[in-house]
């Protein structure tokens, strides 16, 4: 497995810790377009793709929060290892962490994905 001086890991870390707390508060804007739109709108299909957002939008709350955890399970580790030898914590490497960057890789495009529909949608009913 490839190694990554700390300091990166931990820079990566917190711009996706940044990203994911943006978007959450995103799901929160996109949760009150949703609810906009279905005040004004009771035809079936419309309340079908209002329910499927809905729905997506408490799937990604849930995976930002999934990944807010394993990120700061990884920081908890990374701490403990500057911990370990504080002096050499500057030029000290751990292993990568490619599956959580996959995680977050991927969250993100699923999520960008959810957004561009959903503009779609209310771009349509609003």
């Amino acid at each position: 497995m490839e190694s990554k001086k700390i300091y990166s890991l931990h820079e990566e870390h917190k711009e996706w810790l940044s990203n994911l707390s943006f978007y959450k508060d995103e799901i929160k804007i996109m949760q009150g377009r949703i609810s906009e739109v279905a005040s004004k709108n009771t035809g079936a299909d419309v309340l079908k793709q209002i329910e499927h957002f809905q729905n997506q939008l408490i799937i990604q709350r849930n995976n930002i929060d999934e990944l807010n955890h394993s990120i700061n399970d990884h920081e908890t580790y990374l701490q403990n290892r500057v911990n370990d030898n504080p002096t050499a914590a500057d030029h000290r490497s751990v292993n990568d962490h490619p599956k959580m960057r996959d995680s977050y890789n991927s969250f993100d495009k699923v999520f960008n994905e959810l957004r561009k529909e959903l503009n779609t949608f209310l771009t349509k009913y609003m």
